[in-house]
């Protein structure tokens, strides 16, 4: 069995922890899955191609400069709803961009950015090296550089006013912020991403706030599909998640599958489960739909 790779744990990881005191840039999209997840699970991943797309890279400026991200949209029409894409931990890579495709096969803008772009690279590191550059990456420039992509979207096709986010693992947990910040959102929809907040000893001062001390401020209703055999995000703590968003009278969501490990929708990797996903797939474009954001 796969060993369940905890993007959550780098929340436990003190941002004096660092792999080196170099800051990297990254200022250009990887090519390819990061190494870190090598060798992919070729039989089982998905590949969308890119007829009748406008796909690849794309410059955001951002307060401090700014950042690649990667956007796929319909060749034909324009004002597509808009999709924000969140990462996992392994920045934006295939597994992403094809995500984004998808949705533009959907009719919508997608967008990706690379949320550790001031922090680091990586693409090309291993797990243990990954987390502590992760654990350097601030909540608050997450929501800068995800408000900075809306307003990219707007001046490029987009139509912000049917605004979603999707996000998976370290994206997950950002999905249910993202809610919580951005009063023009209409949708969003977290996969497996940790939902509550670590022991005070791995307390990171970056990530001060988690999703089930937000609930209250959800300002759009989030779908959070989880796994019932993940072993990184326990199910005691979604069902803390599913009572305080019944307790304050949010129109949120929680799905559980039974079967499915982390990661059941990363059809690159072993924890990848074909029915789960598919449904968790359909589930999520009816939720933007049912919510404004289609």
């Amino acid at each position: 069995m796969e060993q369940p790779i905890h993007e959550e744990l780098a929340g436990f990881i003190s941002p004096t922890e660092e792999v080196s005191r170099r800051m990297f840039v990254v200022t250009s999209l990887t090519a390819g899955f990061a190494l870190a997840v090598q060798p992919v699970q070729a039989q089982t991943q998905i590949t969308t191609d890119t007829n009748g797309l406008v796909a690849g890279e794309v410059k955001i400026a951002v307060k401090d400069g700014e950042i690649p991200a990667y956007r796929a949209m319909p060749a034909k029409g324009k004002n597509f709803p808009v999709a924000l894409v969140v990462q996992e931990i392994f920045g934006v890579h295939e597994h992403i961009k094809d995500i984004c495709r998808r949705f533009a096969k959907a009719g919508y803008l997608a967008i990706a950015p690379e949320m550790y772009a001031r922090q680091g690279d990586v693409s090309k590191l291993q797990m243990n090296q990954i987390m502590p550059i992760v654990a350097k990456v601030p909540d608050e420039q997450v929501m800068s550089d995800l408000d900075a992509a809306v307003a990219w979207a707007k001046k490029n096709g987009g139509n912000t006013a049917k605004l979603g986010i999707t996000g998976f693992c370290w994206g997950g947990r950002i999905v249910w912020l993202y809610a919580a910040h951005n009063p023009g959102l209409k949708a969003g929809v977290a996969w497996y991403g940790r939902l509550v907040p670590p022991p005070p000893d791995r307390a990171n001062p970056l990530q001060p706030k988690h999703p089930v001390e937000l609930v209250k401020d959800l300002k759009a209703p989030v779908l959070g599909l989880y796994g019932g055999k993940d072993t990184g995000i326990p199910l005691d703590t979604v069902e803390q998640m599913r009572k305080a968003i019944k307790d304050a009278g949010k129109p949120s969501e929680i799905i559980v599958y039974p079967e499915a490990q982390h990661g059941f929708h990363a059809d690159y990797r072993p924890s990848y489960k074909k029915d789960d996903a598919q449904d968790g797939w359909a589930k999520l474009l009816a939720w933007f739909k049912k919510n404004g954001a289609a």
